[in-house]
């Protein structure tokens, strides 16, 4: 089951895609930078039967930008005011790369709505370890939404891993992304909404189950950031993905998707794979 609508919140249109009929709890997707809720796919059909909520944050995909630019923490607000139009109480949590970010500031804020996190490809903000000098470059303007040349040109810069050596994987994806690229204003909200934010502070108050997944070949965010976050959470697995670069949601969906649902069953709440974590251990490699 499949339904896509726009739903109006706080004087936000924003766009929302429910997936899915599970019988646990939903789970809320946050993506990049830019990034509208088609580039989802890959990983939504190979998750199960896990209900997925994707939202374009204003400015994104088929979502207006606000008027003016909101912090994280008015985001998350934002947020949680759509859940109780969606009637959901309760919800798991992904985000990756930036809306791994905006995922930890709502767990932060509002810990009573987040059942399971999972945060993937992301950092904790300030004072983190920046990524490569060229990958950032281009990370800082949505042209890349705009020109599939230039997307092809800099995927590799940008994302690395698997991208790097086989940019077929890109093909699905690439065109996913122009299908509703973000407003140029609505990208600099984004930017700005996390200039100087930092989670390092309060990460340790984070009491849910936390799965804390990263590529060892990240342009940019480097692996150790994920260490960082993991250390810091007193409720964390560490998972690293060899050979994953920033985008390994997408690019290695058919093995991540399974253990994401193994991670969310484990208590009941979603409906997915139950392979045993038995012998895993915080940063072991995931294979």
């Amino acid at each position: 089951m499949e339904h896509t609508d726009f739903v109006e919140v706080d004087g936000a249109r924003m766009r929302v895609s429910i997936e899915g009929a599970g019988r646990g709890r939903p789970l809320l997707l946050l993506n990049g930078i830019g990034a509208g809720l088609e580039l989802f796919a890959p990983f939504r059909a190979r998750l199960g039967e896990i209900e997925t909520i994707a939202v374009d944050i204003p400015g994104t995909g088929g979502s207006p930008a606000t008027a003016l630019p909101k912090r994280l923490c008015g985001i998350a607000r934002l947020l949680v005011s759509l859940l109780d139009v969606l009637g959901y109480a309760k919800v798991d949590v992904l985000g990756i790369s930036w809306g791994g970010t905006l995922a930890q500031e709502l767990a932060y804020r509002f810990p009573e709505r987040v059942g399971r996190l999972v945060l993937v490809a992301t950092s904790p903000g300030l004072f983190s370890l920046p990524g490569r000098l060229r990958a950032l470059m281009v990370l800082a303007t949505p042209r890349r939404y705009f020109s599939p040349t230039y997307f092809e040109k800099v995927a590799p810069i940008l994302y690395g891993g698997a991208v790097r050596d086989r940019p077929e994987l890109l093909q699905d994806q690439g065109h996913l992304r122009f299908i509703r690229p973000p407003s140029v204003r609505g990208y600099l909200w984004q930017l700005a909404a996390v200039a100087g934010w930092t989670s390092l502070p309060w990460l340790h108050r984070l009491r849910m189950p936390v799965l804390v997944m990263a590529g060892d070949d990240d342009p940019i965010i480097p692996v150790a950031n994920a260490r960082l976050i993991a250390w810091r959470l007193p409720n964390a697995t560490l998972e690293i993905v060899p050979g994953g670069g920033h985008i390994f949601l997408l690019t290695h969906a058919e093995t991540v998707a399974p253990r994401i649902a193994a991670f969310l069953a484990e208590d009941g709440s979603g409906i997915g794979p139950t392979a045993s974590r038995a012998g895993r251990r915080p940063g072991s490699d995931y294979a």
